[in-house]
């Protein structure tokens, strides 16, 4: 399982898939899931669904949802120099992207730019010395230099509204030893990881099961509310990082994590004690949390009553949204309990 893993995710992590343009990874979704037997197809709204029929055909629809988009930047403007200005992009900031090469996805061309925060060997007489000594960074107060002119730009299709995410020679990921895993967009490419391991080895589950690749989850979970309106699945569950920090109680890197709460609500205690329960059964670890600053496509789409009961099934990760970090082991777990709940 680990080499199929860690091929998906190298793949899968240099895809470009900034909120919005989500365009190269549904090509390499759809020529995935396609060969292996599914019958992929991409909603209105972006998400792209395969189903795995039960042979009980009064069995209830479960939805499985890890989404597709990453966060990133948004252009705001172009300069008369040329500089480009952007802002965020889902919950991403500067000082975690630190200052290097980014891709700017034009309508006709993608252009590299170096995200820029100006130099350091200033005095008060420059904007950029108080942020080395008393203010935090800003998207207002960094730019991305392409040493193009505005009209070069405008040619390439760069215009307000354009997405733009960081180099793909810098989202390779790195072994961090022999179990341990760094990337930008782990969040949820990982999950997406997840998700086709699960196609591959899913056969004839107990419930008919839609796998739901989810578009837009990084700006509020717009694909997966409207699917869940649309499709009204009995039960969601939903893969996702888990961001650890010192006020969770994650003591294991290598074991996947239930979510109770978030800050979008509840999830379905139901649902959450049969996940348990299949864990102790297949000798799975698992740990529960309760998680602030936090959402899923799960939580959102219960709270505004498109799902009946939901449940967040997690890998722990260091710097979320950042340069992060994830245990292998924990990602091949979520693939083992998610089959034995669906074999069950």
């Amino acid at each position: 399982m680990r080499t199929e893993l860690l091929r998906h995710i190298e793949e899968l992590v240099r895809c470009h898939s900034p909120s919005g343009n989500e365009a190269e990874i549904d090509r390499w979704l759809l020529h995935q899931w396609q060969a292996l037997g599914l019958q992929p197809s991409q909603d209105a709204a972006g998400n792209i669904v395969a189903a795995i029929a039960s042979d009980r055909l009064d069995a209830a629809t479960l939805a499985i949802t890890a989404h597709k988009d990453e966060i990133g930047m948004i252009v705001k403007r172009l300069d008369a120099d040329g500089r480009v200005r952007v802002r965020r992009l889902g919950g991403s900031f500067p000082w975690v992207y630190g200052e290097g090469v980014v891709d700017i996805l034009g309508d006709r061309k993608t252009v590299s730019g170096i995200l820029s925060f100006g130099s350091r060997h200033v005095s008060h007489e420059s904007p950029q010395k108080i942020f080395q000594e008393k203010q935090a960074l800003h998207w207002e107060d960094a730019w991305i230099d392409t040493k193009l002119s505005r009209a070069a730009l405008e040619t390439a299709g760069i215009r307000p509204g354009s997405r733009v995410v960081i180099g793909r020679h810098r989202k390779r990921p790195f072994r961090l030893n022999d179990d341990y895993l760094a990337s930008y967009a782990l969040d949820n490419k990982a999950g997406l990881a997840i998700l086709t391991l699960l196609a591959e080895r899913l056969r004839r589950p107990r419930c008919h099961v839609l796998l739901v690749a989810s578009a837009n989850e990084e700006v509020g979970a717009l694909g997966a509310q409207y699917f869940t309106f649309r499709r009204c699945p009995d039960r969601l569950i939903a893969l996702e990082i888990c961001p650890k920090s010192d006020e969770y109680p994650i003591e294991r890197d290598d074991a996947p994590v239930l979510v109770s709460q978030d800050g979008y609500g509840f999830y379905d205690d139901r649902l959450n004690a049969e996940l348990m329960q299949t864990a102790a059964k297949a000798g799975i670890p698992l740990q529960p949390v309760v998680l602030a600053g936090f959402g899923s496509d799960a939580s959102i789409a219960m709270k505004n009553g498109h799902v009946p009961s939901a449940a967040c099934l997690g890998f722990p990760c260091d710097n979320t949204h950042g340069y992060e970090i994830t245990h292998l082991k924990s990602l091949e777990r979520c693939v083992e309990l998610l089959s034995a709940y669906l074999a069950a």
